[in-house]
């Protein structure tokens, strides 16, 4: 009854969906996945179990040439068919299925594969294409045209582990204690317009891309129509997956800066720029107008992952919350200050940055 008083406001606790995490080390110390997963393990009560995952970069050093392709599969038929078309275009290195432990929390897990490939030298050269494009043509081509199969992470030294569930239980599965990386960022998922299915659980990945997400793109229509026109594909029904793709879109395909791309999907309102000087105030409106279909609507804070580095960004009117800690040569980030205390105690320094302030850290070298 609307007058039941276990309903009135106040009495309710609604979580402000989702939970993300990150940890990175600047100075490329590999860690395993023991820390991520208590982090984001504090924040239970933001997910509703219907996904969890993670993405880690730095955890194949033995194959770190090549392009690491993780896979779901409904079946082992169109499995059969999705090695056919890898075989066709790829020399495949290794491949095999991903190691997972049985839990009694995880349930109707799909067929998850694993392949190391690289574009096959005759095939890359009748596209036309660069390595990277080819790559990404062809993953839209499985997730697109064959049915029950989804690549959902495809990048070089780094991996998507992703599922239904919470993601404290997901890292179980998917043994993250065994593997280390420089950088780790996670996800608790709370579904409130989109089902909760392995493939639109976070991350969303796209070559070494990768986005987490609290939030609600509330211009996801217009946000996805227009990277449609570039041949993106948004087949996973999650309003996530669109991020993923634009920053694809921006940083690969244009070459612009993290900095400036954080400037386009959070742009500072027209008041803002108005007030910036000459210079600053062209290169604001510029970026608004020629990117304006990019602009991201709604409340969210995202966390992208990238070789060699993270960028954390709130919405620019910081509807989300976000805290960014550091220790060191390592950055936390995560939803709440509890997600880092639990795993590092005496931080050096720790603050909420603004909305639309891009916080970006990176490797102090390059990864040996």
């Amino acid at each position: 009854m609307i007058c039941d008083e276990r309903y009135k406001e106040g009495n309710v606790r609604i979580p402000s969906g989702c939970a993300i995490s990150g940890i990175f080390h600047k100075d490329g110390k590999r860690t395993d996945g023991r820390e991520i997963i208590t982090s984001i393990e504090v924040m239970h009560e933001r997910s509703n179990g219907l996904g969890g995952g993670f993405a880690a970069y730095g955890i194949y050093p033995e194959y770190k040439d090549y392009y690491a392709f993780h896979v779901f599969y409904d079946d082992n038929i169109v499995r059969k068919e999705c090695e056919a078309f890898l075989d066709t275009h790829f020399d495949i290195i290794e491949q095999g299925i991903i190691p997972t432990r049985k839990i009694d929390k995880i349930i109707n897990e799909p067929l998850i594969y694993r392949y190391f490939v690289l574009p096959k030298e005759s095939k890359l050269k009748a596209s036309q294409l660069d390595e990277k494009e080819f790559v990404v043509e062809c993953v839209m081509n499985i997730n697109t045209n064959m049915n029950g199969s989804y690549v959902f992470s495809c990048g070089k030294n780094m991996g998507s582990f992703k599922a239904v569930g919470y993601p404290e239980d997901v890292g179980e599965f998917y043994k993250l204690d065994e593997y280390k990386a420089y950088s780790w960022t996670a996800h608790g998922r709370y579904p409130t317009n989109t089902p909760g299915w392995w493939g639109g659980a976070h991350p969303f990945s796209l070559l070494d891309y990768s986005i987490v997400h609290n939030g609600e793109i509330s211009s996801y229509d217009a946000n996805r129509r227009y990277i449609e026109m570039f041949g993106y594909k948004c087949n996973l029904l999650t309003d996530t997956e669109v991020i993923t793709y634009m920053m694809d879109y921006l940083l690969r395909k244009n070459k612009l800066t993290l900095k400036e791309a954080a400037e386009i999907v959070a742009a500072p309102f027209w008041e803002t720029i108005k007030e910036k000087e000459t210079k600053e105030k062209e290169r604001l409106t510029y970026l608004r107008t020629v990117f304006s279909n990019m602009l991201i609507t709604g409340p969210f804070s995202i966390i992208l992952g990238f070789n060699g580095g993270l960028m954390a960004l709130n919405d620019r009117l910081k509807l989300r919350s976000m805290v960014v800690a550091k220790k060191d040569e390592t950055v936390y980030i995560a939803s709440e200050e509890s997600a880092i205390k639990i795993i590092e105690k005496n931080v050096d320094d720790i603050f909420s940055p603004g909305g639309g302030e891009a916080i970006i850290v990176k490797l102090n070298k390059e990864i040996e």
